[in-house]
């Protein structure tokens, strides 16, 4: 079981939704956290809010320059969680490049960016601990997912293998791979959303797989999650006829 107490925690996407909700829960635990996005406004919003000791450090993630800057004024961290993220439905039919290219740079290069800045320098003290954002979407291509299912795809992918050349370090690295969240996000989307969760519900079990040491990935809604799971052995022509509808 983690002690928070005392360490430091580096949020990338903590403004709103998940990272916000997040953000408290770490707070109350004990953790002193650097908040950051690109609304500085926001982030002191949140900070002001939170129970215990809190920094904010802005950050364009689609900009390399910015999260080294941003690296450097953070300092050294204990973790860092990777909750940044855009979201915009539609189909290869309507095909959006600016709208994909932003999902694609954000939600998995950024994590790219991210990563790259702080994982050497835990590999370097054999310490650390890395929590990525993936999403059950990831799993298999959806319908109206072009750009999200991809970018998300690509996170699950790194952290696992980051997972596979860290698991003999000190270096931990989680996934966590949730479903609908009601956020700003998932109110772009005109269809029905089973198991939608609040960012607290979704926050909580984030929370509780950075509390357990041995634990390398949580994906839920534990239930929704099967769906989604199991669906990469079903044949194309059922996979597709299915979801297609």
């Amino acid at each position: 079981m983690t002690d928070w107490e005392g360490k430091r925690y580096w949020m990338i996407g903590a403004s709103d939704g998940l990272g916000e909700a997040l953000a408290h829960k770490l707070s109350r635990a004990g953790a002193e956290l650097i908040l950051s996005s690109r609304s500085e406004d926001k982030l002191k919003e949140v900070a002001s809010a939170l129970p215990g000791r809190a920094h904010v450090v802005t950050i364009d993630v689609s900009d390399l320059e910015s999260v080294r800057k941003a690296a450097e004024e953070v300092g050294e961290i204990d973790g860092m969680v990777y909750t940044a993220g855009v979201y915009w439905p539609f189909p290869a039919q309507d095909w959006d490049v600016e709208q994909a290219e932003a999902m694609g740079d954000i939600n998995f290069t950024g994590a790219l960016r991210a990563c790259g800045v702080v994982v050497p320098k835990m590999v370097a003290r054999d310490a650390g601990h890395i929590v990525l954002t993936g999403s059950l979407s990831g799993f298999r291509g959806l319908p109206g997912a072009i750009g999200y299912a991809a970018s998300k795809a690509g996170v699950m992918a790194l952290g696992e293998s980051m997972q596979v050349d860290l698991h003999k370090t000190g270096v931990r690295v989680q996934i966590a791979n949730p479903g609908f969240i009601e956020t700003r996000l998932t109110d772009k989307n005109d269809f029905h959303m089973p198991f939608l969760m609040t960012p607290e519900e979704a926050a909580q079990e984030m929370f509780e797989m950075m509390c357990d040491d041995g634990a390398t990935v949580r994906h839920f809604p534990r239930l929704f999650s099967y769906l989604f799971r199991f669906s990469r052995i079903w044949p194309d022509w059922l996979y597709n006829r299915f979801f297609g509808k």
